[in-house]
């Protein structure tokens, strides 16, 4: 502990940093003086119980008094501090895992214990976004092998909790995204876990996309479950859709994920550990793994994709799971919804069978579910999707997903948003192409995913024929404000939808 002069009153000052760790001090502290701390320096605050590592904001306003400290919303909440308990603030002790970092800087390679610390002192918050921004960077653009994937993978999944179901088969399912509108999971969590597969699912909330599955099931049941509340679902009904941000399986890559959207990094090296880490962390013996390809995907050429699949299959095979990649098209959005409450009316569309249903969000959904199912090994090869679509079209998917919802809290109807403006063609001709990126961007000024009504509703696919005046899309949103914005968006870029 430290001595008397490095005690400081902790203040709240109610600022927040997203994931980054940073602490405020007065210029005129005596702490910063003595021990010539300087902003952007990187130091450990503690309690008398436990400490945390932040980077030094330095304030010269009446904020704060020079005997206080304040820390960010995230610090704060690692701390488990309270207005007016007592800091004490040291020097950072070094970081040995950064000599690893540096290394793999130099194209070094690492071996499962330097990619442990490394992950470690992630975990812990130890690095600051600087530390965690030059791990990324040296780990993207192919620097990686297929050795030291499996290294970090397995690194990633000790770094958390694990779970374990006690089945001999739990079934999972992640696609690598792109696609505006893929919402997939709670159709193929349904299905699967009517036919009787355990599949505990934890998703993500959007973070540059208009909706996450976790965000489309918030508006048709609660999200936010404990681990034993998770348990409790899946022992009753055999499977979930929630979020995963509570469950603590593979921390690090929720750390590591916010840097690189920042960064707009997709390092194949770490997405691979990211997705399979999470997978087995979360128990599952059986992943398939849905790669969409297409020119505004996120996976853009068949080359890439081919690769990436022969990597996740081997890197699954090292960390114990059975892994099936299924490459899909990736040229257009899934679906006609785009936005959290959009896709939950296209996901119950499918569910009971209407005639206006999506018919290729329920193709590849049926799809996925039946290689799930020949995974399993409970059906004869090639036989797995029309077995996912018996279940559909018997009603039996529907009630499951219902039961899953009330076991998870409640089950809610959707409701759209109330402004809307419908975007028509101008001229006649045949729909080329649809930027789904654009898209994405469109939806999210709308206001999804945080107002969860807000959105896209798409009218058209590919290669539809197309007479002028036709209804393309509909905008929704949850304001005028917002609806302009998006217009504005629209208005600015012309190519979102290409007609020829």
């Amino acid at each position: 502990m430290e001595q008397h002069s490095n005690i400081l009153k902790y203040k709240n000052l109610g600022i927040y940093t997203q994931n980054e760790n940073v602490v405020y001090m007065h210029e005129d502290c005596h702490v910063c003086i003595s021990e010539g701390f300087e902003a952007l320096t990187r130091i450990r605050i503690s309690k008398a119980t436990n400490s945390i590592v932040a980077s030094l904001n330095v304030i010269n306003s009446d904020m704060l008094f020079p005997n206080e400290i304040g820390l960010s919303e995230a610090a704060a909440k690692k701390l488990n501090v309270s207005e007016n308990d007592t800091l004490y603030v040291s020097h950072l002790e070094p970081i040995e895992s950064l000599s690893h970092v540096r290394a793999k800087i130099y194209n070094q390679k690492l071996d499962y214990s330097a990619f442990s610390e490394i992950i470690t002192d992630i975990v812990q918050g130890n690095y600051s976004n600087i530390h965690l921004s030059a791990f990324i960077t040296a780990c993207a653009g192919d620097r990686m092998d297929i050795t030291e994937i499996s290294h970090l993978t397995k690194a990633m999944i000790t770094s958390g909790k694990q779970l374990n179901w006690y089945e001999e088969i739990v079934v999972d399912k992640h696609c690598i995204g792109g696609l505006p509108g893929n919402r997939t999971t709670p159709l193929i969590v349904a299905i699967v876990a009517a036919y009787g597969l355990t599949m505990p699912k934890t998703s993500s909330r959007a973070i540059t996309s208009p909706a996450g599955t976790a965000d489309t099931m918030e508006v048709l049941t609660n999200v936010t479950l404990s681990l034993e509340e998770i348990k409790t679902v899946v022992e009753k009904e055999g499977g979930c859709i929630v979020w995963g941000g509570t469950a603590q399986l593979s921390p690090a890559d929720d750390v590591l994920i916010k840097i690189e959207k920042a960064l707009d990094i997709d390092s194949e090296g770490q997405l691979i550990a990211s997705v399979l880490s999470k997978k087995a962390a979360a128990g599952s013996t059986h992943v398939v793994i849905d790669i969409p390809v297409g020119e505004t995907a996120k996976v853009r050429s068949a080359e890439v994709a081919q690769k990436l699949k022969n990597h996740m299959e081997t890197v699954g095979n090292a960390v114990g799971l059975n892994v099936k990649v299924v490459i899909t098209d990736g040229t257009q959005p899934v679906g006609r919804g785009i936005g959290p409450t959009l896709e939950a009316i296209d996901i119950l569309k499918v569910l009971k069978n209407e005639a206006d249903a999506p018919f290729d969000l329920m193709e590849r959904a049926l799809l996925l579910a039946g290689e799930l199912i020949e995974l399993s090994g409970k059906v004869k090869k090639g036989k797995g999707t029309e077995t996912a679509k018996e279940i559909l079209k018997s009603g039996k998917a529907y009630n499951k997903f219902l039961a899953i919802c009330k076991a998870q809290g409640r089950f809610t109807e959707p409701v759209l948003a109330p402004y809307t403006i419908e975007i028509k063609a101008e001229k006649a001709g045949i729909l080329e192409r649809i930027d789904n990126r654009k898209i994405a961007k469109l939806a999210k000024l709308s206001g999804a995913p945080q107002s969860k009504s807000a959105g896209i509703l798409l009218n058209v696919h590919l290669d539809e024929k197309i007479e002028e005046n036709h209804l393309l899309y509909t905008i929704y949103a949850e304001s005028k404000g917002e609806l302009n914005y998006a217009l504005e968006y629209k208005n600015y870029h012309n190519n979102i939808l290409t007609i020829t």
